[in-house]
């Protein structure tokens, strides 16, 4: 008696329930399938400088493609499908099938259980193609979904698209950025400088000084030789010797000004100040440095900007989209639940069940 009435309550009444129910109860459920992958827009091997851009798959999606196969079958999604079209009205209890048809009272962690097993994503990694499919109560309606988790998708990869892009060109602006900043004050000193010194290039004002200390030499020589000849001719107290003797030692002054100037590091009263060096020599290395910071500055910003523009073609091979392959079908037919399948399941799982309660009754018998 009791292996026959364990054979009845773990056989034979699970197996007529759920076959009853299967038969009469169960609603039928239409599902929607569509296939798609994340590609990406790789840049060729090319001679210019932007190159040719051609479209491949390659394992840089990889990492993309598992984030939306999680995004999919997250909460998220969930509580995006119940914003756009209401969870509840989608996925109703139909008549009185309790079993397959969600409760509106169900907590979040139960609501994502629920569409996890609404809902199959399938991602081989060789190919990289990922496959899609909803269930639902009506065939118009998985294939709603199916569209709308597709949009969502794509609006997932576009992001992380312009994520990765805008990661790879800010670090490259930046370097504009302060590569621009350091030109512009070493331009800044350059200008500075020209303004105090009131000359472009000090190395030119340098030559016209030698000139000028050539000429005023020149014009000494010249007024010595004058003045012995006049000696030869005249005494040394006339008024003529005296002007000659005047202007030559107007000369030497003036080249030994010019001369202090030049070198010395000592300027006169009329000598030109740039704040920090009033000699040629001074002014010349004064700007020699800052004529040497300029040029840095200059090369480093072309190459800055040379690095921005690797950067643009470097940040196209980051591109993601979404290739869709196949289009979310519309089922014409019921596939769920299966009817026939199930309760032979149920049967083989009860059979099982009770093997296994009727050897250990047997044994427990033994025993005792």
């Amino acid at each position: 008696m009791a292996i026959v009435g364990g054979f009845l309550a773990l056989v034979a009444v699970p197996s007529v329930v759920s076959t009853g129910y299967m038969a009469f109860i169960a609603a039928d459920q239409y599902h929607s399938f569509s296939s798609f992958s994340v590609r990406s827009i790789e840049a060729a091997p090319s001679s210019d400088l932007l190159g040719m851009f051609s479209q491949s798959s390659s394992g840089s999606t990889l990492s993309d493609s598992y984030v939306l196969v999680d995004f999919i079958l997250s909460e998220r999604m969930v509580q995006m499908i119940d914003e756009a079209f209401g969870l509840d009205t989608v996925f109703a209890r139909q008549g009185m099938d309790f079993f397959y048809g969600i409760s509106p009272d169900m907590p979040i962690e139960d609501r994502l259980a629920y569409w996890r097993n609404m809902v199959t994503v399938n991602f081989d990694q060789t190919s990289g193609i990922m496959d899609l499919q909803v269930k639902a109560f009506s065939p118009e309606m998985s294939q709603k979904v199916a569209d709308f988790v597709i949009a969502q998708s794509e609006n997932l990869i576009n992001d992380l698209s312009l994520t990765a892009r805008n990661e790879v060109l800010k670090t490259a602006r930046d370097e504009v950025q302060t590569a621009e900043d350091r030109l512009t004050q070493t331009r800044a000193s350059l200008r500075s400088y020209r303004d105090a010194s009131q000359e472009a290039d000090p190395v030119e004002g340098a030559k016209l000084a030698a000139q000028l200390i050539g000429s005023l030499e020149e014009q000494l020589v010249k007024l010595k030789t004058e003045l012995s000849t006049a000696l030869t001719q005249m005494g040394s107290n006339t008024p003529r010797v005296r002007l000659i003797r005047s202007q030559i030692s107007s000369l030497e002054d003036q080249i030994a000004k010019e001369r202090q100037r030049f070198g010395s590091g000592v300027s006169g009263k009329g000598g030109r100040s740039t704040g920090q060096a009033t000699d040629v020599a001074g002014r010349i290395a004064l700007y020699e440095s800052i004529q040497t910071q300029n040029e840095f500055a200059e090369r480093a910003y072309t190459a800055s900007l040379a690095s921005l523009e690797k950067a643009r073609v470097e940040a196209g091979a980051k591109q993601r989209y979404l290739a869709v392959f196949i289009k979310p079908t519309l089922s014409q037919m019921a596939q769920y639940p299966h009817r026939l399948l199930n309760p032979i399941l149920v049967t083989l799982a009860g059979l099982l069940l009770w093997g296994v309660a009727v050897m250990v009754f047997y044994n427990i018998r033994d025993r005792h």
